[in-house]
């Protein structure tokens, strides 16, 4: 078997585990450093694997992925490489539509998945005309700034050099999701948890439980305090009950 392009995946706590590897997915212009407090919370009880998109950081030189079918495209590939324990899929915003996608194109290939926990995102056969994309610098980084309210995040893109290198794959990665064909899609067989932030300005109450539709499996909606990334601030409840769902694997698995 082929491993996995040491280019995509980021183990920040590597070590011995024997349950789940939890395959974590980043927003819209994010990295895979986002997940390094996952890693750490998490570590020596879950293998938590961060994806580095083509575009930022490390990979800076490379071309972004175009569309979000690409991405998860070339994300199942790597995944499938890993081997054959148990995975489970977590994407926040962008990352939980490449988490989906990378779901079917897994259970297709005979490789499926665990769980999917989809974060701050509607679910795929919700849509709204968005064109935050074709948007001036100065507005893709006011509207960065409304929705990164609650960590600061977005003020680094103030920074002239950050500005450069950060906004090409955040426009990109703004292209792809806008583009993304609204489908009731394929029903995964795995259980899909959702997590949504209760202030959200572009995720609806409605357009989170629309997952329920995307699966065959179990389905949960868990609601917290915050706006889009309360994944961040409410980052203990979250990855608590990540933790509680994924110490049923092995069992389930048995």
């Amino acid at each position: 078997m082929t491993a996995p392009d040491p280019r995509w995946f980021r183990r920040f706590h590597p070590g011995p585990h024997t349950g789940v590897t939890l395959v974590c997915l980043p927003h819209a212009g994010g990295s895979a450093s986002f997940f390094h407090p996952v890693s750490a919370a998490l570590a020596g009880s879950v293998d938590v694997v961060a994806v580095q998109y083509p575009g930022r950081q490390d990979r800076h030189g490379e071309p972004q992925v175009s569309s979000v079918a690409a991405l998860a495209e070339a994300v199942a590939g790597q995944v499938a490489a890993l081997g054959p324990q148990p995975v489970a899929l977590f994407g926040h915003s962008m990352g939980a539509l490449v988490g989906y996608e990378t779901a079917i194109l897994l259970e297709r290939a005979g490789h499926p998945l665990t769980h999917l926990f989809a974060s701050g995102r509607r679910a795929p056969s919700r849509g709204r005309t968005e064109a935050v994309h074709r948007l001036t610098d100065d507005g893709l980084i006011a509207h960065v700034r409304q929705l990164d309210a609650d960590t600061g995040v977005a003020d680094a893109l103030e920074d002239p050099d950050v500005r450069a290198m950060a906004l090409p794959a955040l426009r990109a990665d703004y292209r792809a999701v806008e583009t993304y064909p609204v489908t009731p899609g394929t029903p995964l067989r795995c259980p899909i948890t959702v997590f949504t932030g209760r202030d959200d300005p572009v995720v609806s109450a409605a357009e989170a439980a629309a997952w329920d539709g995307h699966t065959l499996g179990g389905f949960a909606c868990l609601t917290y305090p915050g706006g889009h990334f309360f994944v961040a601030t409410h980052r203990a409840a979250v990855l608590a009950e990540i933790r509680r769902r994924l110490a049923l694997v092995p069992t389930a698995l048995g």
